[in-house]
């Protein structure tokens, strides 16, 4: 089957791959089995000089992938900070692994002659499906832990923005100690579909609608599952707030990548004595954001990178338009423009809850502000809603900015920023509600979930045990 691809920024499909068929897929995954052997057993010292390798196989192709990301999403400043964030992820987990490993493996129970070993056994295939809004940082990032743990890995990105694939398959395949336990491939959902028979713990990252499907199939094989869905981050604007800071956070943190971003802004939520000279300070500088059009380096916000993505945009922004809500900037939906489709930051006041931009999640530069009386009814606004990855908070001190967070429910807070959790990845978190299950993708924990815990009870004395039955 053969796969054609859109290119976002002139709207024509200019790229094609084939899909493995499903026997060549089971060949690959019992090939990576088999490696996964060795790769487990030489420890870990092994994987991070391969791991080391890796990083500069990656930088010695560094324009090749750069290149590659930017025609896959039509954007290159958020391109080359993926590719350039490798190296330093890479050691970041190094760093990480050796935490894990280094921890004490034996204990004394509170039986004084019975003792503990602790080992921690790798899942010896881990499938791993990426989504399309930043195609290679949101592959590695549960790719690199799952290897550091001794564990082959088999990654499946989007079929919308696949060409970067070969590149880093490129790189992979000059490390020969990495090139049989770590492997991309290009597919669809029908390839998603199989690869999940094939593998023993599956990370997924994409829409809720989606991630329920992988749940239940995963669910079926009865293998562990550890899913990033959607979100509807809310920020939260106190009194007392830095407003020139927090709407110039505010508008990076909704419109970055063309607002494509999970963790992205997607509610603006302004305390009624600061609504109107805050509304005034972000309108005045989303007004001055350009779009990176005719070139990548013309502006800020690159073009709507699927279609499909843009049919949702304009259907959020219709329903809010139809229900009431005010126009302050943007045109009010995505337009073509160079045969690629485009959407300027499009703020909305007179918004209501049961607004589409306010419930559902629009993945797009559409930025809803919204006032509030006091903290509870801000707090209440902020969580009315089934997501709950993360959010933001400004307010007059850090200190107050975490007091309020504690009334919110997200994994990852903010304070007196946005989007902090794309920089930071040492603080480790949950997602709430519909944003996902499973164990935290940060910090040493994320290592940790991609083994199995065993614990050896070791009786070094010879002596009976007080629970025997008498035999006598």
């Amino acid at each position: 089957m053969e796969y054609q691809v859109r290119n976002p920024r002139n709207g024509q499909n200019d790229y094609q791959f084939s899909v493995l068929e499903e026997d060549e897929l089971q060949a690959i995954c019992r090939e990576m089995r088999q490696a996964q052997k060795l790769w487990r057993s030489e420890g870990i010292e092994h994987r991070i000089r391969a791991m080391e390798a890796w990083k500069l196989a990656v930088e010695a192709r560094m324009d090749q992938l750069i290149e590659s990301l930017s025609i896959d999403t039509g954007r290159k400043a958020e391109s080359v900070l993926e590719a350039q964030l490798l190296g330093g992820t890479i050691d970041r987990w190094i760093a990480t692994a050796r935490e894990v490993f280094s921890a004490e493996p034996s204990k004394t129970s509170n039986i004084p002659f019975i003792d503990i070993h602790q080992d921690l056994e790798p899942y010896a295939l881990v499938g791993v499906i990426s989504p399309w809004n930043f195609p290679l940082l949101l592959s590695i990032i549960d790719s690199i832990p799952a290897l550091m743990a001794g564990a082959a890995v088999i990654v499946k990105p989007s079929e919308i923005t696949p060409r970067f694939i070969e590149v880093i398959q490129e790189s992979i395949e000059a490390v020969p100690e990495l090139r049989g336990v770590f492997r991309y491939i290009a597919g669809g959902g029908e390839t998603g579909q199989r690869l999940l028979n094939e593998i023993d713990l599956v990370c997924f990252t994409g829409s809720v609608a989606t991630g329920k499907s992988v749940y239940r199939a995963a669910a079926e094989n009865f293998i562990p599952a550890y899913l990033e869905l959607g979100g509807k981050d809310p920020a939260v604007v106190l009194e007392g707030a830095d407003l020139e800071h927090a709407s110039s956070a505010l508008l990076w943190g909704s419109t970055v990548n063309c607002g494509h971003s999970c963790l992205s802004i997607e509610r603006i939520y302004v305390q009624e004595s600061i609504y109107q000279e805050f509304l005034e300070k972000l309108i005045s500088k989303a007004k001055a954001v350009k779009l990176a059009y005719p070139t990548m380096e013309d502006g800020q916000i690159g073009p709507v990178i699927s279609d499909r993505q843009a049919d949702i945009i304009n259907d959020h922004l219709a329903d809010a338009l139809e229900k009431g809500a005010t126009l302050r900037s943007g045109s009010g939906k995505c337009f073509e423009q160079g045969g690629g489709l485009w959407c300027e930051p499009n703020i909305l006041t007179e918004v209501s809850q049961d607004m589409k931009v306010i419930q559902e999640e629009t993945f797009g530069p559409v930025l809803p502000v919204i006032p509030f009386k006091d903290e509870e009814e801000g707090a209440q606004l902020a969580n009315d809603t089934i997501f709950g990855l993360s959010a933001a908070v400004f307010a007059e001190s850090w200190e107050k900015g975490v007091e309020f967070g504690k009334k919110l429910q997200a994994g990852a807070i903010s304070i007196n920023d946005a989007g902090l959790t794309a920089m930071i990845h040492e603080g480790e978190k949950n997602a709430f509600k519909f944003s996902g299950i499973g164990s935290t993708r940060m910090g040493p924990a994320s290592i940790r979930r991609f083994m199995r815990q065993k614990a050896y009870l070791v009786k070094k004395q010879g002596i009976p045990s007080p629970w025997w039955f008498d035999a006598h």
